[in-house]
Order: C-alpha cells, then structure tokens, then sequence
C-alpha cells in the first residue's frame, strides 16, 4: 500500500471545506496544530467537533481510498478473526469486511496512522486493501467477530491456584484498562475477562452465584440469564474480594450488604459498573451492573415505534408544557425512550435539564444531574432547583412520592414540558397510581399529556431467521396473542430456530412494544369523576390504543418477534 501524505495539501484543505463547512483559515489553523502536537490530522479534526463522516469522505477522496460509511450484513472473515489480536483490532480501530480474491478488505478510522497498518500487514498472510470507515462501525464490528473468542476465560481458569486473598486489596487504578490483563494475578486477569466476555456479548448484568460447591458465572443478555462459566469453589473468596476492591468495599465486612461503583476501560471506552454484594449461606453473591458510556442514545425511529405511535408520540413532544410520562418494570427500556425524546426536543434553542439515578448516557447539549440522596440531592430537591434554572424542558428519574409528583405537576401547570418515568403495569393505571400517591384529581387531568407503557422483547435472530407456514401449535400460539393466520404475510410466519450467533436461543437484540394513552376531553373527562384504570382502559381502547399485546401482535406479523416473547411480557387484555 503507498503511503498516505501526512502533510495537508491545499487540496485536501479544498475536500474539507466543501465536506464539513469550516473556513480554509480554521483548517489551516487546525492542520498546524496537529504537526505541532504530533497529532494525526484526522483525529484533531474531529476531536474539534467535525463530523467524522464528513472528515474520513474527504481523505478517503483525497488518498484514492474508498470510504464505506455503514457495514450491513458484514461479516468478519475467519482469516482476520484467527490472525489479528482482539486488543490490536479494538486499539487501532481495524476490521476485515469482506474478501477480495485471495485478499482482504480491511476497515479502518485512521487513515494517517501507517505503523498499525504495516503491523497488520505483517500479521496476515494475504494481500490486503485498505477502506475508510466511521469508528462507531469499526467497534461494533470488532465486537461483534471475536464475540465467540474465549477471551482468556479458559486460561485464566487455568491459572487460578491458592490465592493470596489480602493481597488483592491493593490500590486498584481508577478505569482500569480490561484488555491490560498481561502481567497480572490469575484472578484479576479472570475477573477482567469476564467483564470483558460480558460486555462483548452485550450483557447488561454479571451475576456471581455461590452454590455448596462451585461459583457460577451468569449473565443476562436481551433480559434472559445464561449459565457461563463455572468456578471452583476455592476461588470463592479471592473472586468476590477482587471484585469489593473494584467497588472501594470493605473486604473484612462479609455479614453485611454492600454497594460499590467502578468505572473500567475497554481501550478508551468507559463502562460504569454497579456493583451489589449480598450474603447468603454458601458466601457472598455478587451481582455487577453494566452500562456502557460509548454506547450510542438511539433515536424515536430506532426504538421500536410504528409509524402511528411515532406520529403521537412526535405530536406530544412538540408541546410547550405539561407531563409525559413513561410506565413499565425495572429494565423495560424507559430510560431509552426518555432519552431518544429528549434528543428530538434538543435543537439547540431549549434549555434542558434532568436529574437521574444514575446518569446512564451523556447527551449533548442537555444538564445532566446526579441523585446524591447522602448529600440531600433527591430527585425533589433537584426538582426544585430545576425551576430556578430558567428551564424550557426538564426530566425527573423517576416519580416515587408525593413531593416529587406535586413539584412536576407545579413545574408542567408553569409552562414546562416535563418527563418522567412510574412504575406501574400499564398506562391507565399509570393515572390511578398519581391520584393514589395523594394528587387531586383536577391537577393530574390538567397537567397530564401523554402516558406510555412499553416492554422489551426479543428480537429473532436475523442470521437464521426463516419464514414458514404455520403448524397447529404454531396457529395456537398466535391465537393465543390474538393473531390469525389471515394476518399474516403470505401466510407465512418468521421463525428462529438458533445459530452460532444467537447462541442456538433464536433471538438476538431487543425492541419495545409500546401502549400510548393520550390525555384526551373523555380521558380527562373520567380522571376528573377519579375512574377506575378498568374504566379508563376500556374508554382508551374504544377510542383506538392500541395495547402492548396488540402492539407485539402486529410485531409477529411483521416478523419481527415471536408469539412467545409478547406473551412473556405482557397480560391478557380484559377489557
């Protein structure tokens, strides 16, 4: 490959104004900047704040390389996978994308940097081109091919002998590096391939079980617990003490609960981690909560919603005032939709505040405050503050108790536009539930916009999903969900029956299912005269909601889910 110019010719300079828009004087400013930092000029680019679509089209056009913005239906070839270092393809941000005769197609986000590129030459036994793609893609990729790699799981397991537990409670570096696992104790090095496993196969919760005589390893991926790894019983002790270390918890204390947070680094990405350690009669039971900061917020079009609950949501969304509230369990995906809500509200010329527990995702553009109950910093208290901040759109965690619920209701009567989340099992009885907390009726009615109930469900595995003509026990589940097999497509109906990339469970990823009550004249109507959420139900339903086992019923027949999944997450209607 012909090595790319690390200088900015005037060219180049000519491609970036047209691509980005920046002044040539800006462009020249920033190319001197990156020769004197020793900075590639790609990366100060967009360390500026210049789209990288935008930045990689123009050196791709300027180098006579391709540019490849999005990988659909990509997959790694083996080659890559057995040749290239997990730690050199995520460090470096290089990818295999696709064959070419004997050759490979390598992805990459760095197009000045040529040492990694020779390096990765060296590596393969092939003939190699280079393409220029976004980072976002390259990761996701990355993660996506070394997803059935061992990780060092099986090695570090092999390593494990009598552990020197005090030893453990050395200082731990704050954002410790996952991928750093060389020269290191056998159970560190087993807990950050864990983690690592974790996060690579999209769990969101790392549970380690004690049993009489083992510990077990399960996440949760897409909601569903899987059995992972299995530890022996001797390295009880060192494990969870490794694991208090990382949580800055008191490793003597083992009669009592604790709570701990860590941040780790998989290459520069952040993940926050929540740790919970418990007691129980065979050792204590650690559970680790996972979110990943570089994971992207997703917008109203990728979460799940149909044209017409898009178009209601979008219509509530473009108020000056009032409540919008979102309902469902613990890990329901509330928080997602709140926050793809909030970026279409975010254009620049609003004032947006919230206050979370935790701050899950960095949005830009929005204040983001976190709950410190210990410091009197409460979702009330931060409320409150709130209205002395000039605000135009705000978002409250979660609604828990009277005095958080009067101050958004007083916040919405204002002339504000609030968010919020409840728990409860569906969208009316979201409304019963305000009035129950101790709301006059008259302030719930005349604050309250819009409701929204959702659930998760899987999604079917897209590598083996297949489309089949129903059998009577497939016709009875989909009865079951109120389906019929006139409704479907063709007759047809998508099923999964599991691959490698699925792990043989026939689904991967997840969308929501939604239930949209807006607060119409009848629905503030019956709040008024305080209506049952039965009766509020049957009134929502005969003016056209759609529930969520009606909204997953029309997901089965777009092939999306399956008949199981709606009927695991959702309720019989009784209307």
């Amino acid at each position: 490959m012909t090595p790319p110019e690390t200088s900015a010719p005037a060219d180049l300079i000519a491609l970036l104004q047209a691509a980005t828009g920046t002044d040539a004087p800006e462009l020249r400013k920033l190319r001197d900047q990156a020769v004197s930092s020793g900075q590639s000029f790609d990366r100060v680019l967009i360390n500026r704040g210049l789209k990288e679509e935008a930045v990689l089209g123009a050196f791709a056009e300027d180098l006579d390389l391709e540019f490849v913005p999005k990988f659909e239906g990509v997959k790694v070839p083996a080659a890559f996978v057995d040749s290239v270092p997990l730690s050199f393809a995520r460090a470096h941000d290089m990818v295999a994308i696709g064959k070419e005769g004997e050759g490979l197609i390598i992805a990459t986000s760095h197009p000045l940097d040529l040492h990694p590129q020779d390096d990765l030459l060296a590596m393969l036994p092939c003939p190699v081109r280079f393409v220029l793609s976004p980072r976002q893609e390259i990761t996701e990729l990355v993660n996506r091919a070394f997803r059935h790699r061992a990780d060092g799981v099986d090695e570090a397991l092999g390593d494990l002998e009598d552990t020197d537990i005090a030893g453990l409670a050395a200082s731990i570096e704050d954002g410790e590096d996952l991928l750093d696992v060389a020269n290191k104790a056998p159970i560190i090095k087993l807990v950050n391939s864990l983690l690592f496993q974790a996060l690579k196969l999209r769990a969101s919760d790392v549970h380690f079980q004690p049993y009489q005589d083992r510990m077990q390893v399960r996440f949760r991926i897409d909601g569903i617990l899987y059995n992972m790894e299995t530890i022996p019983k001797n390295a009880q002790d060192a494990i969870t003490s490794r694991i208090k270390v990382m949580g800055k918890m008191d490793i003597a204390e083992r009669r009592l609960p604790q709570d701990g947070r860590a941040t780790i680094r998989i290459g520069d990405g952040e993940v926050d981690v929540r740790i919970s350690v418990v007691p129980t009669s065979e050792g204590e039971r650690c559970v680790l909560r996972l979110l990943d900061k570089t994971a992207r917020v997703y917008d109203l079009k990728q979460i799940g919603l149909d044209g017409q609950n898009r178009q209601i949501l979008e219509h509530y969304l473009s108020f000056p005032h009032g409540i919008i509230l979102v309902t469902g369990p613990t890990g329901s995906g509330k928080t997602t939709t709140l926050y793809a809500s909030l970026t279409k509200v975010s254009t620049g010329d609003k004032n947006i505040l919230t206050i979370e527990d935790p701050v899950e995702y960095q949005l830009d553009g929005i204040s983001q405050v976190q709950v410190n109950v210990k410091k009197g910093l409460t979702f009330a208290a931060g409320l409150r503050s709130f209205l002395r901040q000039d605000p135009d759109v705000m978002m409250v965690g979660e609604i828990r108790d009277i005095e958080t619920a009067e101050i958004a209701i007083r916040a919405a009567i204002t002339g504000h536009l609030v968010f919020s989340t409840v728990h409860t099992n569906d969208a009316p009885s979201t409304v019963t539930r305000l009035i129950d907390l101790g709301l006059e009726p008259y302030l719930v009615s005349s604050s309250l916009v819009l409701v929204i109930a959702q659930r998760l469900v899987r999604t079917l595995c897209s590598t083996c999903r297949t489309w089949v003509t129903p059998d009577q026990e497939q016709i009875g589940a989909l009865k079951a969900v109120a389906v019929e097999v006139s409704m479907l497509k063709d007759g047809k109906l998508a099923i999964s029956p599991g691959c490698e990339e699925c792990f043989h469970s026939g689904y991967q990823g997840r969308t929501a299912i939604y239930e949209m009550l807006p607060m119409t004249d009848t629905m503030r109507e019956l709040v008024m005269k305080s209506a049952s959420a039965t009766e509020l139900k049957r009134a929502s339903v005969s003016a056209g909601m759609r529930t969520l086992r009606q909204d997953g019923a029309m997901k089965v027949v777009e092939g999306i889910t399956s008949p199981e999944e709606v009927m695991r997450v959702t309720q019989l209607d009784l209307v």
